[in-house]
């Protein structure tokens, strides 16, 4: 099994320093900034239309929420929400249609 490469910490161990991002979210819980990145990934209702199949968005949305649950102790909430992730990457579910015109029989 391989082991995964550690992430780069954002403190330099040589200076001591902080990254200007650091310092700027310092102030902030971990779940802070865990909802902070959901609500970024999150789709809205402007871009739902353009990014609903978009796979790698869509596990990313997932992933950040099923994260900010983990976060809150909830993780009987965050494990479909990963499982939906792992669908978007690996093709197992589609895109719904938009409920408010998805497969409506036209109207003559």
């Amino acid at each position: 099994m391989m082991t995964p490469h550690p992430t780069p910490n954002p403190v330099d161990t040589v200076t001591g320093l902080k990254s200007p991002l650091q310092e700027q979210v310092e102030h902030l819980s971990t779940e802070e900034l865990a909802q902070a990145l959901a609500e970024r990934l999150t789709l809205t209702e402007g871009n739902w239309h353009k990014q609903k199949a978009n796979r790698s968005i869509r596990a990313k949305e997932q992933v950040s929420v099923a994260l900010v649950f983990l976060l809150r102790g909830q993780p009987q909430e965050a494990l479909p929400r990963l499982q939906q992730a792992v669908g978007w990457l690996d093709r197992s579910i589609s895109a719904l249609p938009c409920p408010s015109h998805g497969d409506r029989i036209p109207q003559r």
